[in-house]
């Protein structure tokens, strides 16, 4: 586990990997949007692609954010992602509790070089 960030969100499929992190780098007074990172990884073209955070809803049951390219809901075990542009939905797994495999973790140390 790197020293640079921890991850808050996991969330993957078959071809997506949708992960929050806060960033453990920067002094205590940046801004929220320099610590907090909610990036997409496409693992079929292995792009990654930051997520632009706009705001959030939350509840019990559900928990909602929305980006500028889309929108993830999500509770303890699954999530939904739907994208702005073309309105495709993913289903993903909530992989919170468990470790991101190294070569998601080695896309995620270069992120934040």
């Amino acid at each position: 586990m790197s020293s640079k960030y921890k991850v808050l969100y996991f969330f993957q499929n078959s071809d997506t990997v949708i992960i929050e992190i806060q960033r453990l780098d920067l002094p205590q007074n940046a801004d929220a949007e320099a610590v907090y990172h909610w990036l997409y990884l496409d693992k079929i073209t292995g792009s990654l692609i930051k997520l632009w955070f706009r705001s959030l809803d939350s509840s019990n049951e559900i928990e909602e954010r929305y980006f500028e390219q889309g929108y993830l809901k999500f509770n303890k075990t699954e999530a939904t992602y739907i994208e702005k542009h073309n309105s495709s939905q993913q289903k993903l797994t909530n992989m919170s509790n468990r470790t991101i495999d190294a070569e998601i973790s080695d896309l995620l140390e270069n992120y934040l070089k």
